[in-house]
């Protein structure tokens, strides 16, 4: 997969098939995109190509920037657009004065301009340009102006939900990790790198691995236990996960959440050393015990109900 951030790079690439948006989770509804893509290209004799945005384009205009999270890091969802099949990827620096592009302006000067696509594939809800007024109605008027085809995927659903990035934060803010997992077609999962804390698990017999991610990428707003896969070089290991404030050991203010990885039959020394956990399950809530005896106990019972749901997963889970 090639990865440009100028559009003037991306001149010659034959037949383009093409897509815009911005790919948070990089979802089912995502992924039936670029199925789409990939069949117009074969059809054709062309190549996928997707424009996304760096920063996102609600950071830039302040839209809710408060209370914004992302599913994916830039660096994995241009991880999954390759592993989807995806040819070619330009990203564009979102500015405000960018913002301020309309929308058939877009059209042509990034992407008739430069790629002259064959096809433009486009969600069955996708906005763009200046005050999102570009939509499929926009493009089905301008394709015979600028000699292009337009196609909409419909609306995907799961068990008729349908699918989008907001109800997958949703599901993961209140930890509901299976859910979210359908929704994405693959296990929702974190890479951070491990750092020093505390050490009082290793007292009691469960030393962790603790990420503490950047806000933006802390999707949790309520604590809890979980069964988790963890990648670590080249290996992977069955673990459960604590995330929340820690109450029992009480160093941590409310909402200030930590993720702490318990990996089962393994006691070497991870700090500095990046992890990736992938959620399976959730266990139970976060508690608040009288001591350590207690979390010990608490913590052997979680270990069991972890390796009962790990030790039934189907083949090809992550």
């Amino acid at each position: 997969m090639k990865i440009f951030h100028n559009i003037i790079e991306v001149r010659n690439i034959p037949n383009a098939v093409v897509t815009i948006g911005t790919f948070d989770g990089v979802h089912l509804g995502h992924q039936a995109i670029f199925n789409k893509m990939k069949s117009l290209a074969q059809t054709v004799g062309g190549q996928t190509v997707v424009v996304t945005f760096s920063p996102h384009p609600r950071q830039v205009l302040n839209i809710d920037s408060s209370n914004l999270r992302f599913i994916t890091t830039p660096e994995d969802k241009l991880r999954k657009f390759e592993e989807f099949g995806i040819d070619n990827v330009l990203i564009i620096n979102f500015t405000r004065e960018f913002s301020r592009t309309p929308s058939e302006t877009f059209i042509k000067d990034y992407l008739i301009d430069n790629l002259k696509p064959a096809y433009i594939v486009v969600g069955y809800d996708h906005h763009f340009g200046k005050n999102r007024m570009g939509d499929f109605d926009l493009l089905t008027d301008l394709k015979k102006k600028y000699n292009f085809k337009v196609e909409r995927i419909a609306a995907q659903d799961v068990e008729h939900i349908a699918i989008s990035s907001t109800k997958i934060r949703n599901a993961l803010a209140v930890g509901n990790v299976k859910s979210a997992n359908r929704l994405l077609g693959y296990t929702y999962s974190v890479m951070g790198e491990v750092v020093r804390g505390n050490e009082i698990g290793r007292t009691i017999g469960f030393p962790t691995a603790n990420l503490d991610l950047p806000r933006e990428y802390m999707m949790f707003n309520r604590g809890g236990v979980y069964a988790c896969l963890v990648d670590y070089n080249g290996q992977t290991y069955k673990a459960m996960a604590n995330i929340g404030h820690r109450p029992t050991i009480g160093d941590r203010a409310e909402g200030d959440m930590l993720i702490e990885v318990n990996l089962f039959g393994f006691d070497s020394d991870l700090y500095g050393q990046q992890i990736r956990v992938h959620f399976i399950d959730r266990i139970r809530d976060e508690i608040k015990f009288e001591g350590l005896p207690e979390l010990k106990a608490q913590l052997e019972i979680d270990r069991e109900k972890a390796k009962e749901i790990l030790n039934h997963l189907p083949d090809g889970i992550k």
